[in-house]
């Protein structure tokens, strides 16, 4: 399970040094692609695949758009002895990605965000919203 909030910086390659925990659960290589709400979703080579064959399993009619986001700008990175990962040019264009990042686990996937972008989204969960989805989870 991914889990965990890490800060690390991109330098001036594109470089990000993923966070060592992740990697463990992700495994030697992993997949980045555009994510939600301008943020880059990271996914284990196994998750990767469930989403593909969830994805191609939908009508054409509603599976073409999906597979236009997703796999279009998806790249498969492997670290470097490092740690780092290269998010391509266009990926960081996606995701407003400067310097200041913040890595999330979000159980089967990870994600990466500008990191002022990223507290704003959390600065607009309140208490009440989160009780109000644990009711529906029946929490």
């Amino acid at each position: 399970m991914l889990i965990g909030e890490y800060n690390p910086s991109i330098d001036l390659k594109g470089r990000l040094h993923f966070p060592a925990r992740l990697r463990e659960d992700l495994g030697d290589k992993f997949i980045v692609t555009k994510g939600l709400d301008n943020c880059l979703f990271v996914y284990s080579l196994s998750e990767w695949a469930e989403l593909e064959a969830k994805i191609k399993a939908l009508p054409m009619s509603r599976s073409r758009t999906l597979q236009r986001f997703f796999f279009a700008g998806a790249v498969e990175v492997e670290p470097d002895k490092q740690g780092r990962i290269l998010i391509p040019a266009n990926l960081r264009e996606y995701a407003h990605l400067d310097k200041d990042v913040t890595v999330v686990g979000a159980s089967v996937r990870a994600e990466i965000w500008d990191t002022a972008q990223y507290q704003a989204l959390c600065s607009e969960v309140s208490a009440d919203d989160v009780a109000a989805a644990m009711d529906e989870l029946g929490f």
